[in-house]
């Protein structure tokens, strides 16, 4: 049902009303939206009697949000951003079917953006916007339909779909395998241990699976999976990666494996999206066929 219409101010207000409080200046709020410093006043004034309620404390030459201020302040940019992706995405595709896509960084350009190409000539009408995301976050408060996410299928206000299981295995320059002649799993604690942010109990997992001591287990911390692959490469440590994210530089011989001790991860890849976007005709035909692409790893 559509509010009174006093509770639906013009973009014009709320976008000078937006400038001004992420700036705390009139003057700078002007500069950005090519208008006079009385014009935004004006607009801020006039929003002000709309909603009957007072944005800002003025002070001589300066201006600050009141504590309602804030809040709305808040709502309004998060809502002007909206406003803006979907006009941007409405640009892209005229037509519709745009989906807009979160993906963890090195599975997007290592597993997914090279089998995308067979998806958009199976359904040229789609679009996909990618957009990296490390964690979880608030579907309510992104403008994104669905995230690619690895771990359980716990992701609160969603709902999931298994893309495919996880092996991990030692990884390194053959240089520095060579040069440490590694044959037990204790022996690897003899060269720096590289370490990821979100897998922060990986190596005492491998060690204790392979029985040896996993006590006290510390190494050069990465936040992403490429990164440490490359430092391994480089020869500055072993890491613990996922095998199918680096068959290329296994084949290429710039990684090795440290031994062929794998270890399968307790998490998962998953798809997620909220429960209002489950019929998105673009998320549907995605989601189909993401689950076929992946049907034998899980």
């Amino acid at each position: 049902m559509q509010g009174p219409r006093r509770f639906l101010p013009s973009l014009a207000l709320l976008s000078a009303f937006e400038a001004a409080a992420r700036t705390g200046s009139v003057t700078a709020a002007a500069r950005e939206l090519s208008l006079t410093q009385s014009a935004v006043s004006r607009q801020i004034r006039a929003l002000e009697e709309q909603l009957e309620v007072e944005l800002f404390h003025r002070e001589r030459q300066t201006i600050r949000l009141t504590a309602g201020g804030i809040g709305y302040a808040r709502e309004i940019r998060d809502a002007l951003r909206k406003i803006s992706t979907a006009s941007l995405n409405l640009r892209a595709n005229p037509f519709g079917g745009t989906l807009t896509l979160a993906i963890l960084p090195t599975f997007g350009t290592r597993w997914l953006a090279p089998r995308l190409p067979k998806f958009l000539a199976g359904n040229p009408g789609i679009t996909i916007n990618l957009m990296t995301r490390l964690s979880h976050f608030d579907f309510r408060l992104e403008p994104i339909d669905a995230a690619i996410h690895f771990g359980t299928a716990d992701w609160a206000g969603a709902d999931c779909s298994l893309l495919r299981s996880e092996t991990v295995v030692p990884a390194c320059g053959p240089e520095l395998r060579d040069r440490h002649g590694f044959k037990e799993p204790g022996d690897l604690r003899k060269a720096p241990l590289l370490h990821l942010t979100t897998r922060p109990d990986a190596w005492e997992r491998w060690l204790s699976l392979h029985g040896a001591d996993a006590h006290a287990v510390h190494g050069m911390l990465f936040d992403q999976f490429a990164t440490a692959a490359q430092a391994a490469a480089a020869g500055m440590g072993v890491a613990l990666l996922p095998q199918f994210l680096i068959e290329d530089e296994l084949r290429a011989g710039t990684l090795v494996k440290a031994l062929d001790l794998p270890m399968k991860s307790a998490e998962a890849y998953y798809l997620v999206w909220p429960g209002d976007r489950a019929l998105h005709p673009p998320l549907v035909a995605f989601r189909d066929w993401l689950l076929e692409e992946t049907a034998a790893d899980r």
